[in-house]
């Protein structure tokens, strides 16, 4: 039977109560991130196209070339999770050159085009119910179909992520920054844009009969392979956004016709060991850039925060 529902934790305890309930929905992990727990590190080189210098004075969109470091994971948070049983992946990018503040800025993106919650507290009630669900020993589908039900403004998620087809490599699929951010320029405007990076391969993903015979990690391996022979590419696009389209809503979709700018390329060059500590806070946008009033975004700065915490002290 599932259990009561219980209340509410206040604002400041939201952040470690809902890393609590990912714990406990998927287990506990000690030293490692409580999602995307798995995940392989390159490094590369991004370099803008110049064609975001009048919407911004960010150091890393101007025309110099930057190093970055580059995380490719499951959306998983049991490390140990299959790459077919994860179905969003992920693609975060730490640019190596920090602001005047010293921040390296981050984009933070993943095969999904919108998240499951509007607010933190609703993303913490359907953490719970998934939790309670698996508990009553639910199918997967049933389990889908009862969060459904249950948070209809999940709906374009749920589904998207359901239908969510296993890639042929992390380097074939384009991946969605989620959130909106603001471009500032030199006079203070703001352009709200979303960012995509897309693929400079064909886009593509693993064929029916090689999903028998996958590797846990095939996904790891096959960049790997990829990376001995040359780089993997992709274009970073922005999409555009008109004053009127939501900054504050994470679950909702612009428009497909919103114009867009093709602002550099990343060319992801080897893998290397993930540096000690690395945190990829989606917030951390450098000077020239602002994050948007979505609750998620900066709840997600808070969240991270207590998920590093723990994962440096090894719990």
């Amino acid at each position: 039977m599932t259990a009561p529902k219980e209340p509410m934790p206040s604002p400041a305890e939201l952040p470690a109560r809902s890393i609590d309930a990912i714990e406990e929905l998927a287990g506990s992990h000690p030293g490692q991130r409580r999602a995307h727990a798995r995940g392989i590190c390159a490094r590369g080189v991004f370099t803008p196209s110049g064609e975001a210098a009048r919407l911004t004075g960010a150091a890393h969109l101007q025309r110099e070339p930057s190093d970055v470091v580059v995380r490719f994971s499951n959306s998983a948070s049991d490390p140990a999770t299959r790459d077919l049983l994860s179905p969003a992946k992920g693609m975060a990018v730490q640019f190596q050159r920090p602001d005047s503040a010293g921040v390296k800025p981050v984009i933070v993106a993943v095969t999904a085009s919108v998240f499951v919650a509007r607010t933190p507290e609703s993303f913490l009630e359907m953490m719970l119910a998934a939790r309670d669900l698996a508990r009553d020993g639910l199918s997967v589908k049933e389990r889908l179909k009862s969060l459904l039900g249950s948070f209809p403004h999940a709906g374009e998620a749920l589904t998207i992520l359901s239908e969510l087809k296993p890639p042929a490599s992390f380097a074939s699929v384009p991946y969605h920054s989620i959130h909106a951010f603001y471009l500032v320029d030199g006079e203070g405007r703001k352009q709200p844009v979303k960012y995509e990076w897309i693929p400079d391969a064909e886009v593509a993903y693993l064929p029916l009969l090689k999903t028998a015979v996958a590797s846990k990690d095939y996904l790891e391996d096959e960049l790997r392979e990829r990376l001995e022979k040359l780089p993997a590419g992709f274009t970073l696009r922005i999409a555009l956004g008109e004053p009127w389209d939501p900054v504050d809503d994470s679950s909702a979709r612009w428009p497909a016709d919103r114009p867009t700018l093709d602002i550099g390329h990343l060319s992801i060059t080897e893998l290397t060991d993930e540096p000690a500590g690395l945190l990829m806070d989606p917030t951390a946008t450098g000077q020239g850039i602002e994050i948007t009033p979505d609750p998620i975004l900066s709840f997600r700065r808070e969240a991270y925060a207590v998920s590093h915490e723990r994962r440096m002290q090894g719990i």
